[in-house]
């Protein structure tokens, strides 16, 4: 059953523009494997943006504020059929991992970027009873 859908939009624009401005606020915003990802891009800034905005779709659906190295994106294999592939999954501290398997809640995440802009969109699942 969803729980709840969290999105987020952002413009290129204003994380280029912060990259540039102040690339060391990028340590606060982002945990070492986000940056490791996306600086081993040609182009960093989309994957950074696509990371941002899954931090603030995964804020729409959580029930408390957290801190912006308390949530972030890797990608880990995700098996199945033909389509096996890495996809983007959030990953959390143990505060909030441990929130989510007391919930039963499992977040399932959706990337995407444009010339322009980068999309998150959080979809909270509550699993079934065992």
């Amino acid at each position: 059953m969803i729980v709840a859908v969290g999105h987020d939009l952002i413009e290129l624009a204003r994380i280029r523009g912060l990259l540039e401005r102040e690339p060391q606020r990028f340590r606060r915003l982002f945990a070492p494997a986000e940056l490791e990802y996306a600086l081993a891009q040609r182009d960093p800034v989309p994957s950074l943006a696509a990371r941002f905005a899954a931090k603030e779709a995964f804020q729409k659906v959580w029930p408390r504020p957290f801190g912006w190295q308390e949530v972030w994106v890797e990608r880990a294999l995700t098996p199945g059929g033909p389509f096996e592939r890495a996809a983007p999954q959030l990953h959390f501290v143990p505060h909030i991992a441990a929130e989510m398997a007391e919930r039963r809640w499992r977040a399932h995440l959706s990337l995407t970027h444009s010339r322009e802009h980068a999309s998150a969109v959080v979809v909270l699942e509550a699993l079934p009873d065992a």
